[in-house]
């Protein structure tokens, strides 16, 4: 098994990076996250990888985190979402905002990437809830079950999971607070001033 690639960033392409390692060049598939934050063409790199392997092709999947590389990893686990889809789900939504579509059962978020249909996206958020938490210290506050309503009215208003994570830091989980409530404090957040 392939952990991970250390090498100079040849090229990026439309599937992802060439890495020399050495005196071979390695094409690695990458989600457009990870390809957006590696440096320019010349520099050092690294990345987490997963080594796909078929009968009929060897492909290497690299990540820039390791939170990724496992977010891939069981989004390959899902039936019917093989290695390119999961990267596609990764190229769509940030770790942060599967995270909390997944937590929070919201499978319209997931449905907005092509190649996603209901079906698939219901599987997904069924087979990986309570699998894909937070694993470092930092980590999204994933909705409790009393602030998804909240989650589900503000994505109905259009804020994306970035901007629901804020507001979810925002208010606070007093369980006296109505829905009414919770929406004023969490849009006064994401207003601008």
């Amino acid at each position: 098994m392939i952990a991970a690639v250390e090498g100079v960033l040849e090229a990026r392409l439309a599937e992802g990076a060439v890495v020399r390692v050495g005196g071979v060049s390695l094409l690695v598939q990458a989600p457009l996250s990870t390809l957006a934050r590696l440096g320019p063409e010349g520099s050092q790199v690294k990345l987490f990888t997963h080594l796909h392997v078929r009968e009929d092709a060897l492909s290497l999947f690299g990540f820039q985190s390791r939170d990724e590389l496992r977010a891939f990893q069981l989004l390959i686990t899902v039936s019917g979402v093989g290695p390119k889809l999961a990267l596609t789900v990764l190229s769509n939504l940030s770790l942060e905002a599967l995270q909390i579509a997944i937590a929070s059962g919201n499978v319209d978020a997931l449905t907005g990437i092509p190649g996603i249909g209901k079906r698939t996206a219901g599987r997904i958020a069924l087979e990986l809830r309570g699998k894909m938490g937070p694993t470092t210290a930092g980590g999204p506050i994933l909705p409790s079950a009393a602030s998804e309503e909240l989650v589900a009215a503000l994505s109905g208003l259009g804020y994306n999971a970035a901007q629901i994570q804020v507001a979810l830091t925002a208010v606070p989980p007093d369980p006296a607070l109505s829905l009414e409530d919770k929406i004023v404090l969490a849009l006064r957040t994401l207003s601008p001033h």
